[in-house]
């Protein structure tokens, strides 16, 4: 495999592990926080119809991305070029993508719902954003792992 082959494939391993990891890290809001603890719903801001409408449209999209994640990588593990390590990175930047973005963005941003309507609304912020920071920041060391592994492996041949 040449290096402009494998450095494309170990982008595309680390993409297709992303979608996956927001998907998966949607589906564990979804599952959780919005069904069994019923906390929030993902729009919040009209009826529960509507609330439960947005809460299915979340889950589809949540869908889509573990489907096409998973189609990307398992085509990439049919040629032979899955980088494994990058797909663990990639994963990880996912999850911890989708909680801090859900964190930021859809609670505090555009006020789509909150984590929990309560009257000090604080830890359970810090909690949830604290979460998805430690996630991403394991993610980003994987791949920097990742990246030197490949880095090590490239000087052997050359």
């Amino acid at each position: 495999m040449n290096q402009d082959l494998g450095k494309s494939a170990g982008q595309n391993s680390m993409w297709g592990a992303f979608l996956v990891g927001v998907g998966m890290m949607a589906a564990v809001d979804e599952i959780i926080f919005h069904q069994v603890l019923a906390w929030h719903h993902f729009y919040d801001r009209s009826t529960l119809k509507v609330g439960m409408l947005t809460d299915g449209l979340l889950h589809s999209a949540e869908l889509i991305a573990i489907v096409a994640g998973f189609f990307r990588l398992l085509d990439l593990r049919r040629t032979g070029s899955l980088s494994k390590p990058r797909a663990w990175a990639g994963f990880f930047l996912g999850l911890g993508s989708f909680q801090l973005f859900d964190g930021i963005v859809d609670h505090k941003v555009l006020r789509l719902h909150q984590v929990r309507y309560v009257e000090n609304l604080l830890p359970y912020d810090i909690v949830w954003n604290a979460a998805g920071l430690v996630i991403l920041l394991i993610g980003f060391y994987l791949l920097k792992k990742a990246k030197k592994k490949e880095a090590t492996s490239s000087n052997l041949y050359t």
